[in-house]
């Protein structure tokens, strides 16, 4: 595979990512940035993520690939797939194209050794939740080479930051 994946995430102070099957906030510039990164590129998502999106359809101008253990699966628009070696294998066909895994919590947790990007919109709140993001802060396999300026939407402060792999993968 001659991708290059990334992944694109949003998280609080303590790296959650969401609560009950939802994002645990709506920030529209987040959106709009999620948005022209993805655009005409290849996503791959869990069942429950797709399933948490607007008419629980696959997202337009996107190759979407969804990776559920449900081999019996259904969705118009979307590559189905029931493995880690299916998803591989689909990559295959969409070369010269990106790719970002936007989710959930297993899906970040079984393609983040393949990926060597990570688009992080940091929420400096913390937030009840129940699906969590590897620190990457923690990992000295991932470091930080870019961020934004403090962005502000009503009382929230987030900066967008870009991780890249070192090569090294130890936890602090």
């Amino acid at each position: 595979m001659d991708m290059l994946m990334n992944l694109i995430v949003a998280v609080d102070k303590n790296w959650a990512i969401g609560n009950q099957g939802q994002l645990l906030v709506s920030i529209p510039e987040d959106k709009r940035m999620f948005r022209e990164e993805t655009l005409g590129q290849v996503i791959i998502m869990g069942r429950k993520t797709l399933e948490s999106l607007p008419g629980k359809q696959p997202l337009y101008g996107r190759t979407n690939i969804v990776l559920t253990r449900n081999p019996d699966y259904k969705v118009k628009g979307a590559v189905i797939c029931s493995s880690m070696e299916a998803v591989m294998q689909e990559l295959d066909k969409h070369t010269g194209k990106e790719c970002f895994v936007i989710g959930g919590q297993s899906i970040y947790e079984q393609f983040l050794p393949y990926c060597d990007t990570a688009h992080v919109t940091y929420i400096d709140y913390a937030y009840s939740a129940d699906t969590h993001f590897p620190n990457l802060d923690m990992d000295t396999g991932w470091e930080m080479c870019a961020e934004s300026e403090e962005q502000t939407y009503f009382n929230l402060c987030y900066t967008f930051r870009m991780y890249r792999r070192t090569g090294q993968s130890v936890k602090k």
